[in-house]
């Protein structure tokens, strides 16, 4: 298997935008390599132990929405990078759907992509080594217990299906309970950089996730509002 750590697979079909991304990723990552089709991509990404898998959605022969099923269905959770068209919402909609980290709309800017992959690698950091957790990685607060490894989520022993995004809000609020946290703060630490701006995000995602471990998202005892501030766990 080998790999992990700082480790980036690319799949993309332009020539000129993967070459473009392995000159400059290979200046921040251990191992940077390049696949053009979607079948060659979705063996390529079962065949290591990825740090990142940066994907076209728009790729021959399997469609980038279809890999991210695939490894979506597999117990190993390697993080991924949509590349969209811009304009295609819908498409990124269906890519987050279905367990995408973040995305880039096409035409990108270099700058902000590399920050958006610095963000991934620093959230897996601190998820993987950043804090002490139980030895066999589960975090635990009031009736959740959150396995780490298998990125899962139990409440009073019901499995809660999450979202990528709503997992990694969910685990950075159980690290810090009782921390109340601006909306500008979690876009920042959860999102990453390049999100400014999108404080209605926050919103929905912390209504969401409130409909999926709160009794009464009404009347929240877990993601409670600090009103005029923003968030806190507890």
């Amino acid at each position: 298997m080998g790999m992990s750590g700082r480790s980036v697979l690319v799949i993309e079909d332009e020539h000129h935008i993967a070459q473009l991304l392995k000159l400059h990723l290979v200046e921040h990552c251990d191992e940077v390599a390049i696949v053009t089709s979607g079948h060659e991509g979705l063996r390529a990404a079962k065949k290591h132990d990825w740090g990142l898998i940066i994907l076209d959605l728009s790729l021959p022969g399997m469609d980038g929405l279809e890999i991210c099923r695939r490894l979506r269905a597999m117990e190993r959770y390697t993080p991924i990078l949509m590349l969209t068209a811009r304009g295609s919402e819908h498409e990124r909609v269906r890519g987050l759907r279905m367990g995408a980290d973040d995305y880039v709309a096409k035409p990108f800017s270099l700058q902000e992509l590399l920050a958006r992959v610095h963000a991934i690698f620093r959230r897996c950091a601190v998820l993987q080594n950043g804090h002490p957790t139980e030895p066999n990685g589960i975090e635990r607060y009031k009736n959740l217990c959150i396995d780490l490894d298998k990125r899962s989520v139990n409440l009073k022993g019901e499995q809660i299906a999450l979202t990528a995004r709503e997992f990694d809000l969910l685990v950075h609020f159980v690290r810090h309970p009782e921390r109340v946290y601006t909306r500008a703060q979690l876009l920042d630490q959860v999102w990453g950089h390049g999100h400014q701006g999108y404080e209605h995000t926050v919103n929905s995602h912390i209504n969401r996730l409130r409909a999926k471990i709160e009794k009464d998202p009404s009347s929240p005892e877990y993601i409670t509002t600090v009103w005029g501030v923003g968030y806190r766990l507890g």
